[in-house]
């Protein structure tokens, strides 16, 4: 019987995990328009740029492996700034990245649940995902967190020899 997936702040232990399932959705998809693979060190300022506290989190999904009881990282999401002016402290952008094989089982809406539940207490107003079309499951995991969308940017990035629009979503915190 599987063990029930357990959410926690991301640490730096993590790093590799978390970029070998980024690294899924540079190589194979246009959910992210980074068209290399990072290795951990490109992305450890990344994960050191979201502390335990604060507007700006890493929530991280684990899940003990079979027959090991070791922790195996399912997918993680982040809040993060939305723009660098200090006008736009009270607006953060989220994502959520799940690993390939753990697709469709909730752990996005985990992830979720466990950022906007930390976020709750801080001096945030609003929060926005950017989402590249088309891309039915994540408008479906945003629209059950209440995001709405805002706009589209049509063509905004070039990936894989096309062009990606990117529709925007916002949610209030």
């Amino acid at each position: 019987m599987p063990t029930e997936v357990q959410v926690r702040p991301g640490v730096e232990g993590d790093l590799d995990a978390l970029t070998e399932i980024y690294n899924h959705y540079v190589r194979t998809t246009p959910v992210t328009f980074d068209t290399v693979a990072l290795t951990p060190g490109e992305r450890r300022p990344w994960l050191l740029s979201h502390p335990e506290d604060g507007p700006h989190r890493l929530m991280v999904a684990t899940q003990d492996a079979p027959g090991t009881g070791a922790p195996r990282i399912l997918g993680y999401a982040t809040s993060g700034p939305h723009r660098a002016r200090p006008a736009y402290a009270t607006s953060v952008e989220t994502s959520v990245y799940v690993a390939p094989d753990a697709g469709r089982r909730g752990v996005g809406t985990l992830l979720y649940d466990a950022l906007f539940t930390a976020l709750s207490g801080e001096d945030l107003h609003r929060a926005y995902a950017g989402i590249t079309q088309p891309n039915e499951a994540s408008v479906r995991l945003h629209a059950r967190f209440d995001f709405r969308p805002v706009g589209t940017f049509r063509e905004v990035g070039r990936k894989f020899g096309r062009y990606w629009d990117v529709a925007w979503y916002e949610k209030e915190l």
